[in-house]
């Protein structure tokens, strides 16, 4: 897959490090919003063996409270620019906001990464213009409801047949609108309005998502699926993440959004080598 003039192979999972430059994201909130540290923790993050940085600037946690436009990018916008123009990596924004998704490709990012699925209104367009215009993919992630609501009422006659089918009538839309499934990426979307139960049958049947032909990303790192099952603290959860992301890597997705890069790395680099042996 190309980000913009970068060519990617998913022969083996590629990891992704999560760059909140956010006040409230339920993790690390607040500690990468001085635009220093956030480039600070991008190079850390690169030079542990990061193939994508993240930057997000709007929270999705569940509860969280949306931001306007310009508040997302003042926030997001330097950091992607310094960031595509100092690191070897390739910069995801993490928006569901048309304008925002425009700004951060023509300063430099080579992925959108929306939670929305390219649905609110006008990132669809804006996901085609830069795919012609960039060869910037999308990432299309599932979510039941949203982000202020969506872990009241997480209810699925089959979760996974269930967001199965979303995606491929996401794909078929996309097509249908222009945007061909070369350029698109898709994401489970753990913990968006799921139970605990539905993110393990997720996760348990990762292969099943295959038949839809384009890569995929899975986002599991330090959520609640880890923290409710383990009664660990979101500061306790780095083995759960490390089994998630092993089990994700054996699955044969391509990318793994994580804070913990390094240990991330060696994890991928065991499935791998499993992988690869007679």
């Amino acid at each position: 897959m190309t980000f913009r003039d970068r060519e990617l192979c998913f022969d083996t999972p590629k990891v992704m490090g999560i760059l909140n430059v956010t006040p409230d994201s339920f993790s690390d909130g607040g500690q990468f919003s001085a635009f220093d540290k956030a480039i600070q923790q991008a190079e850390n993050m690169v030079n542990a063996g990061a193939a994508f940085i993240d930057v997000g600037g709007e929270s999705t946690r569940p509860g969280a409270e949306p931001v306007s436009l310009q508040e997302e990018l003042d926030r997001v916008i330097p950091i992607i620019e310094k960031i595509s123009k100092n690191l070897d990596v390739i910069v995801s924004v993490d928006t569901s906001k048309a304008d925002v998704m425009t700004q951060a490709v023509q300063h430099g990012a080579g992925l959108i990464n929306d939670v929305r699925a390219l649905r609110a209104d006008g990132a669809l367009n804006a996901a085609i213009q830069a795919a012609l215009n960039f060869k910037v993919p999308s990432c299309l992630m599932h979510m039941q409801g949203a982000p202020k609501t969506m872990q009241k009422q997480a209810s699925y006659q089959n979760v996974v047949e269930d967001v199965l089918a979303f995606f491929k009538q996401r794909l078929f839309d996309c097509a249908q609108a222009g945007l061909s499934t070369e350029q698109i990426l898709i994401d489970p979307g753990f913990g968006f309005g799921k139970t605990l139960d539905h993110n393990y049958q997720l996760l348990k049947r990762l292969h099943a998502f295959e038949q839809l032909g384009v890569p995929i990303l899975v986002g599991m790192s330090r959520k609640s699926m880890i923290g409710n099952l383990l009664d660990r603290d979101v500061n306790q959860r780095l083995a759960g993440n490390i089994a998630t992301a092993t089990i994700a890597a054996l699955a044969g997705v391509a990318i793994i959004r994580v804070h913990d890069v390094e240990e991330t790395m060696d994890a991928v680099k065991i499935a791998n080598k499993l992988q690869s042996v007679e």
